[in-house]
Parts: C-alpha cells; structure tokens; sequence
C-alpha cells in the first residue's frame, strides 16, 4: 500500500477554479493507477476521474468531463485534479485512491487497495 494525503480543499466561488493534491510516500507511485471519488452529505461515494499509471490514459464522469482534470507528476509521487468552473453540486468530500492492479484507469471504487482521508471542497453560489 501507499500512504494518501489529500490537500488543496476548502471554499471556492461558483465558476472560479481549485487544484487538489494527492501526496504519495514511498517508491512505487508510478506501479499505481489513481483515482479521485467524492462523497456528498447523504449521498452515495461516487466515480470523479482515473488516469493510469504513466499519465498517459485518463477517465472521467460524465458530471465533470470537460472542467476538471486529472493529472500526475511521478518524479512528485503526486496526482491533481484540477476543477475549473466548479459547480454548487460539486460540493462534497474528494478522496483519492491508489490502484495497484488495474492498467487502464477504472471508475470501480472496489479496486482500489489504498484511500486517503479526504478534503472537504465547498462551492458556492
């Protein structure tokens, strides 16, 4: 496994952008595919972006094609997803995940071996 920290969250105005961080210790960042999910109050963990282990494959949910994306910098053990023009319905917690197996990025949650804790990102109107 391979410790996650998230960073980059918090209060953004509707149309404006945010980049969240994910932070991997440890020397086998690039054998893992990545993923971002959020969860919102009372809602079900949902599928945001994956991209594989080079970089050079990417997927995304059809709520934030086109404005966010998912990035990775191996040399930084380190995955972003940049949000731009967020949304009220955005809101949620954003998690990331580190997936051991898969070689092409997947939108299943239950492949993924490691998770971080979280960071709250808040869009408002």
């Amino acid at each position: 496994q391979v410790p996650l920290v998230e960073s980059g969250g918090g209060l953004v105005m509707a149309g404006d952008s945010l980049r969240l961080s994910c932070a991997a210790s440890g020397r086998t960042f690039n054998r893992y595919a990545m993923g971002w999910f959020r969860q919102a109050p009372g809602k079900e963990r949902e599928f945001v972006a994956a991209i594989d282990r080079s970089g050079s494959s990417t997927d995304y949910a059809d709520s934030v094609k086109g404005r966010f994306t998912i990035s990775r910098d191996n040399t930084k053990n380190t995955v972003y997803l940049q949000m731009n023009s967020p949304k009220p319905e955005d809101t949620a917690v954003y998690y990331c995940a580190a997936d051991r197996w898969s070689l092409i990025p997947t939108r299943r949650g239950q492949v993924y071996d490691t998770w971080g804790q979280g960071t709250q990102v808040t869009v408002s109107s």
